[in-house]
């Protein structure tokens, strides 16, 4: 053994002995070993351990440890093996350089891995679903995209630090650049800012019914820049966001109940029992119509051509075309209850007295 020790000491090659590169080349044999060993026994135990529990901390680390690629180990062996070597400066540093770059490489990976289970999380607790979940999935994107430009910003940043390069004078030009861009798009900016508190705060969402201001119509699309509703009239109103995040915006479609109240006119020559009578009668017929929640009804004043009752009641609930459809139930009903108790209604009449 000895005497094999003593004949790789004196052979050399590329300025390292026989029995330098020997060392080398077991230490990568070894590692490589070690890590499949890594991968095939210890990695599928911890997945058998992970599932048997309930948090999901677990999981995500052992998705982390079993996301590293083979290409990662695989460089790693290779410098554990290299930095045992007497090489140029050259090919240390490329080595390092490479290394430190794979390594970058996965934590940027493993942090992606975290912000996207964190991201799955907040979508799985809420609520409900359809176009308000759509709005969810569409900022967390944004997010996660905004969050992964931020990270290889950070890696950028190591990788050129370690390669000497003074990035003190690259952030000072690109904050200069960043500024004169900024001001140069500060409305575009300004709308892209208001979607996000859009998407936040959802004063609104995709489907609601919305009034701001002389416009009106239902919400089909929340964008970065703009916000697209449909009007009543079919035509399609392009809104810019920072607009709508500084409106008085009235949403409709969460109403929980619409107030209803009408004038009712009845002639003078109706006699005082019916008049008397009339705000039951109505009432009665109100409450036969299905969601709606009866108020009152009073005998208000005297017009100048009829007794005037105001009617007041609720529906329950916030559908523009339900409304619309069990006030008219309501117009009927009492029409025909009022032709079955011979109450005739009012309409503008004029008496004209000739003198001979």
């Amino acid at each position: 053994m000895e005497q094999l020790i003593t004949q790789l000491e004196a052979f050399s090659f590329l300025g390292n002995t026989g029995w330098q590169w020997s060392v080398a080349l077991t230490l990568l044999i070894g590692t490589t070993l070690l890590i499949k060993l890594f991968k095939l026994v210890i990695i599928a135990r911890l997945k058998k351990l992970a599932a048997k529990t309930v948090t999901d901390i677990d999981d995500i680390a052992v998705e982390i440890i079993d996301g590293i690629g083979k290409g990662f180990y695989t460089i790693t062996s290779l410098y554990v093996a290299v930095k045992f070597l007497s090489v140029a400066d050259v090919v240390g540093k490329a080595a390092d350089l490479i290394f430190i770059v794979m390594l970058v490489f996965e934590v940027i990976k493993a942090i992606t891995t975290v912000i996207n289970f964190f991201a799955r999380k907040y979508l799985d607790s809420e609520e409900g679903g359809g176009d308000g979940n759509k709005q969810n999935d569409a900022l967390v994107n944004i997010l996660r995209i905004v969050a992964k430009v931020f990270l290889w910003l950070i890696g950028l940043t190591v990788i050129l630090s370690y390669l000497g390069i003074d990035i003190t004078s690259i952030v000072a030009s690109l904050g200069i650049g960043g500024l004169a861009v900024a001001l140069a798009v500060q409305n575009i900016l300004s709308d892209i800012f208001s979607s996000f508190s859009i998407y936040l705060d959802k004063p609104f969402e995709i489907g609601d019914f919305v009034v701001l201001g002389k416009d009106s119509g239902t919400v089909e699309k929340i964008g970065l820049k703009s916000t697209r509703l449909r009007a009543l009239s079919g035509e399609e109103l392009v809104i810019s966001n920072k607009e709508l995040t500084a409106a008085r915006i009235q949403n409709y479609k969460r109403m929980k109940k619409r107030r209803v109240a009408f004038m009712l006119g009845v002639t003078y020559e109706t006699s005082h029992k019916l008049l008397k009578a009339f705000p039951r009668i109505v009432k009665e017929e109100v409450k036969a119509v299905a969601e709606t929640q009866w108020y009152n009804c009073y005998f208000k004043n005297y017009g100048q051509s009829s007794l005037d009752y105001e009617v007041i009641f609720f529906v329950k609930s916030g559908d523009f075309e339900k409304y619309m459809k069990i006030i008219e139930k309501v117009n009927l009903a009492i029409f025909k209850r009022a032709e079955k108790e011979g109450i005739s209604f009012a309409y503008p009449t004029r008496t004209i007295h000739l003198d001979k």
